[in-house]
C-alpha cells in the first residue's frame, strides 16, 4: 500500500486542496464569533468540524 502524497494530486485536485487550505481559516474565525455570540448546536458541530480542518491542514495530515 502506496502512502498519501498530496503533490502526485492531479494539478486540479492539487489547486482545489490548497485553496481549501488557505480559506479555512478566515472561515474558522468567523465561525468561532458566530459560534460564542448564537451559540446552537449545529454552529458548535461546525466549528469543531473547521477546528479540525484547520489542525489537519497545520499538522501536515492532508
Amino acid at each position: 500500500m502506496s502512502r498519501y502524497y498530496r503533490y502526485r494530486l492531479p494539478p486540479w485536485a492539487l489547486k482545489c486542496l490548497i485553496v481549501v487550505e488557505s480559506v479555512t481559516l478566515p472561515i474558522l474565525i468567523f465561525q468561532l464569533i458566530r459560534t460564542i455570540i448564537f451559540p446552537t448546536s449545529f454552529d458548535v458541530l461546525l466549528t469543531l468540524f473547521l477546528a479540525f480542518i484547520f489542525i489537519s491542514f497545520y499538522l501536515k495530515w492532508i
